[in-house]
């Protein structure tokens, strides 16, 4: 078998297994996936130094090893990045009908025959760009948020693998080409780390706006509360006063009622006033990890009540609930405070932190002065209650 034949069986057999990759794609990632749990759970001895061939598939262990994502074509939102997708496929499609994706020889001879070179050369072309965009196509499918990484790699070799299959007749896939591709795969990665954070980004915005709606029912009704109660102070007043009884006791409740409602205007017109809290939750986070929030409710602990609902397994402990005229900033400087000890370095929104109640107590009494309510050690009644009954090995 010639070199030429050879090379058209080797393109023929790589072009059928990449398709029945896009086949069967999903059944290799659950074998592969499989294959490591098991061989994770055999392995007893030191491992063997890693296959620089071998590609990584498992999700858990590529973003374990890339680490906070980065975006390699910053653009403003998701739209722009669909926009630029576009555009780019656009290119990818004119680059493939002006036949620059693949690198053919200009001068190859076939039996002699510079025709027969160039109809062979034409022919191994469609048949390497097909194998190559399949696994382009491929690595596209099975993007996910993060694994950018290895979608590259796995490019990168299949690149590798036709560029040795047409040593023999100098092919290979054009370095544009390529390029372009490779950025297609950044651009798919960059839109849906876009899409997952505008997703994230839009659920917290309607939380704060349900917590704002709330926080003005609140305020509301307490105004409507204390103007039935000013109205009703008076009127005793005026009775007293026209039968000529002692008003001091009916006078100093209105004065508190004033004082009440001053206060309840006040927090109405100042976005920025509320309750800086923390709180603790050693039965799902642990002894070390402290949550530092802030609640503009008038009664804050009903705030701390829903974030210890159904989505944790015991409720939170309060170490400290501190009120601030400008309570926005208060915890935007305990947050810097801590910023290293995150527990979520890719959310920053996410306000739980490697911490112990005492630690943020220090930090918070620089700022604020001294703290006439503080507790140190979470009483965690339901968490205790419960442990004795878990397993031995919990």
């Amino acid at each position: 078998m010639s070199d030429q034949q050879e090379v058209i069986v080797g393109l023929r057999k790589m072009l059928v297994v990449k398709e029945r990759e896009s086949a069967d794609l999903q059944d290799r990632i659950q074998q592969l996936t499989a294959q490591l749990q098991s061989r994770a759970i055999a392995a007893l001895e030191p491992p063997a130094p890693a296959d620089p061939r071998l590609i990584t598939v498992d999700d858990a262990l590529v973003l374990q090893e890339v680490g906070i994502y980065e975006y390699h074509h910053p653009l403003e939102n998701a739209e722009n990045y669909k926009q630029a997708l576009a555009q780019l496929r656009a290119d990818v499609r004119e680059a493939v009908k002006s036949s620059e994706a693949i690198v053919v020889a200009k001068k190859f001879s076939f039996n002699n025959s510079l025709v027969e070179g160039r109809r062979l050369t034409s022919d191994l072309a469609k048949l390497m760009l097909r194998a190559y965009n399949a696994e382009a196509e491929n690595c596209v499918r099975t993007m996910r948020a993060g694994n950018l990484d290895t979608a590259k790699r796995r490019l990168d070799k299949a690149a590798k693998d036709i560029e040795k299959l047409g040593a023999a007749m100098q092919m290979r896939v054009s370095s544009s080409y390529h390029t372009m591709r490779t950025k297609e795969l950044e651009l798919t990665a960059d839109y849906m780390m876009k899409v997952q954070e505008e997703r994230e980004i839009a659920r917290e915005e309607r939380e704060r706006l349900r917590e704002e709606r709330k926080v003005e029912q609140e305020l509301a009704a307490e105004r409507e509360r204390l103007d039935k109660e000013q109205a009703h102070y008076r009127a005793v007043l005026q009775r007293l006063s026209d039968t000529g009884q002692d008003t001091s006791e009916i006078e100093e409740q209105l004065e508190r009622i004033a004082d009440a409602i001053a206060q309840n205007d006040f927090r109405a017109a100042n976005i920025r006033a509320g309750y800086v809290y923390v709180i603790s939750n050693i039965g799902a986070f642990g002894p070390g990890v402290v949550k530092i929030g802030l609640t503009r409710r008038l009664e804050p602990l009903d705030r701390v009540r829903e974030l210890g609902g159904a989505s944790v397994p015991f409720p939170f402990d309060v170490h400290a609930v501190y009120f601030s005229d400008d309570a926005v900033t208060l915890e935007n400087e305990l947050h810097r405070e801590f910023g290293q000890q995150r527990l979520n370095h890719a959310n920053p929104r996410r306000e739980f932190f490697f911490a112990t109640p005492e630690e943020v107590r220090q930090v918070l009494a620089k700022k604020v002065g001294n703290l006439l309510d503080y507790n140190d050690s979470p009483e965690a009644t339901q968490y205790f209650q419960s442990k004795g009954y878990w397993p031995a090995s919990r």
